[in-house]
């Protein structure tokens, strides 16, 4: 990882934007604190899917194996309430 000053970064963005695009993770610092950071997109494909969330830690496993894994997928949006969500697909 490489760190860069803000007031640099403003001088030289299109080559920070750059670096990042080929997989260089950048931490940006505001008086040599750590502010944020600037690093490639992460691939969709593996972070959807439920076997990609339970590697990435974000989500525990079933325990129950005999139990099909969730092939629906469903658009949400903010404010919308996880239960009613499932009401919904269980058809209440």
């Amino acid at each position: 990882m490489d760190e860069v000053g803000v007031r640099e970064l403003r001088a030289d963005l299109a080559s920070a934007v750059r670096r990042a695009g080929d997989g260089m993770r950048i931490i940006v610092t505001v008086g040599g604190r750590p502010v944020a950071q600037l690093g490639p997109i992460e691939s969709p494909s593996h972070g959807d899917s439920l076997d990609g969330l339970v590697a990435r830690g974000l989500v525990t496993a079933p325990r129950r194996s005999d139990r099909p894994q969730p092939s629906m997928t469903m658009p949400t949006w903010t404010g919308t309430r996880l239960d009613q969500l499932v009401r919904e697909v269980r058809g209440r």
